[in-house]
């Protein structure tokens, strides 16, 4: 992080955790809800229009490494760059409803 934005570790990390707790408290009941009926028949008649019938979302993944996995874990979680690797999905809507 510090070779690209020029901050400490530290800085980005409290960063982080004000930025997620800004978006926690503006939009909990527009973005951080399960989706509703309208919710769901909206996002599948879009995937219809686009010619992806029944689906309400892409899935993505990707290995994310993990700097302080404890050494009795590391095994566990090594991947294929031979790094421990903590795997993050997400299922996205058109909209970037995550």
């Amino acid at each position: 992080m510090d070779e690209y934005v020029w901050i400490g570790e530290s800085t980005a990390i409290e960063s982080l955790k004000k930025f997620v707790k800004a978006v926690v408290d503006i939009f909990p009941k527009e973005y951080l809800r399960s989706p509703n009926n309208e919710d769901i028949a909206r996002i599948l008649a879009n995937g219809e229009r686009h010619g992806f019938p029944r689906m309400l979302g892409s899935i993505d993944c990707m290995h994310w490494e993990w700097k302080n996995c404890p050494a009795t874990w590391k095994g566990q979680f090594s991947s294929h760059i031979c790094e421990p690797t903590i795997v993050l999905e997400v299922v996205a809507s058109f909209d970037l409803w995550i």
